[in-house]
């Protein structure tokens, strides 16, 4: 059963068969695609559904990329923690305290006096993990600083060279010997 009302309009010689046939082409339905190249004016503006494919493949974009920035910086900072985890020193015993600024605020770590002169001459460094103070030797706080330089408490400079007496701009003056400070 195609279609009784065009059966009937065909049986009674209301419309012919080339009629039908092209009724039938044109159907609401079926729509024939156009071949062929089309101008610049008959291009379609882009529909609300391309717009809304592009814009939702802008967003997986922009996710993509935030989900592979937090993956980079969790294996950078599993890399940190491991490494402050193999090389830091031992303080047991340590019962000299060594004062440093936190922020805004004074703390200090306990050190045995050796890593308090190492500390002040820039050969250790005191990093922050998870809220306890660690003591690291300087390559090792070297190959952190390549990872986070924002990481240190503590990294001092090591000693710095004497002024040589060229740069001394009182070199020329005696200091006398009755001279009491």
């Amino acid at each position: 059963m195609a279609n009784a009302l065009q059966e009937q309009l065909l049986k009674s010689g209301l419309v012919d068969e080339k009629k039908l046939k092209q009724a039938r082409q044109s159907s609401p339905g079926k729509k024939k695609k156009k071949k062929g190249k089309g101008n610049a004016e008959a291009a379609p503006a882009p529909s609300a559904a391309d717009e809304a494919r592009r814009r939702e493949a802008e967003r997986s974009r922009r996710l993509n990329e935030e989900r592979k920035a937090a993956a980079e910086r969790k294996a950078r900072e599993a890399q940190i923690r491991q490494l402050i985890e193999t090389h830091r020193l031992d303080r047991a015993g340590a019962d000299v305290a060594y004062h440093f600024q936190h922020g805004r605020v004074i703390r200090h770590v306990y050190v045995t006096p050796k890593q308090r002169e190492r500390l002040g001459s820039g050969q250790l460094a005191i990093v922050d993990l998870d809220g306890a103070y660690e003591v690291i030797p300087r390559d090792t706080a070297e190959r952190i600083a390549e990872r986070d330089p924002e990481r240190f408490l503590v990294r001092n400079d090591p000693e710095p060279s004497a002024p040589s007496d060229e740069d001394d701009p009182y070199a020329g003056y005696e200091v006398p010997d009755d001279l009491m400070w």
